[in-house]
């Protein structure tokens, strides 16, 4: 059975689960949202409230500044001491930065990382899922010039190892489609900073895992709520 077959089984059957989100700064949530929930914060309330999975545990164990070696070193903490019978990991906003990380990572190592993540969550009895980092404003963050290549580089994981795969790169890199002149391939309306994603932002990665991994539900306030505010962000500000 695929992961993806044994989430479906999973969610329709009446068993509490336990999701652990675990990850970097992006996932941690802290700052950059000015005060409002983080993506994980909206699962939570998607799951418990309008799924009404109230037994489920939805638990972020993300740590800013972090790498995956950092996570695969403190695997028991961030993810095996949980349970979980779900666990997404995004990761690679970091990893691929030049100048931040020693020693520097290259993609091979990267993905030799992200393999070993996967498999250690398999042997755990979870399932995972990989995200892909959000995109970028490389302008302002030339060190992390990288992260379309180790981005790609969780794709070629999640395709090898039949992983289900939350594509947040390329949803970014497509957001500002269509929303003005020289906004082409720059999510200005999902960024804080360079590469920390603001409020809205948290609600397009909430929204694209709540598509992929099949917890919408019709009539929820909370999809509708996030909707609405990535609608907002897609409109251009200009400058006076």
């Amino acid at each position: 059975m695929t992961d993806a077959a044994r989430l479906e089984a999973l969610l329709a059957a009446d068993a509490p689960l336990t999701w652990v989100m675990t990850g970097d700064s992006i996932t941690h949530g802290l700052i950059h949202t000015r005060g409002a929930r983080n993506y994980v914060d909206h699962l939570h309330e998607l799951i418990r409230g309008d799924l009404g999975r109230v037994q489920d545990a939805v638990i972020n164990t993300a740590v800013t500044g972090w790498c995956i070696p950092l996570i695969l070193d403190d695997f028991d903490r961030r993810v095996a001491a949980w349970r979980p019978d779900i666990v997404t990991l995004m990761i690679g906003t970091n990893d691929c930065s030049t100048v931040w990380v020693d020693p520097v990572l290259s993609p091979a190592e990267f993905g030799a990382g992200i393999a070993s993540f996967v498999s250690r969550v398999r042997e755990s009895g979870a399932i995972p899922v990989l995200q892909t980092p959000p995109a970028i404003d490389l302008l302002h963050a030339p060190d992390r010039d990288r992260i379309g290549e180790f981005a790609s580089t969780i794709r070629e994981v999640a395709s090898r190892e039949d992983v289900i795969l939350v594509d947040q790169h390329a949803a970014f890199t497509s957001f500002s489609a269509g929303t003005g002149p020289g906004n082409e391939g720059m999510p200005w309306g999902l960024l804080d900073d360079a590469f920390h994603p603001n409020a809205a932002g948290h609600a397009a990665i909430a929204l694209e895992l709540a598509r992929v991994l099949g917890i919408e539900v019709a009539g929820s306030r909370v999809l509708t709520d996030l909707t609405a505010r990535v609608a907002v962000a897609r409109h251009p500000h200009w400058g006076v």
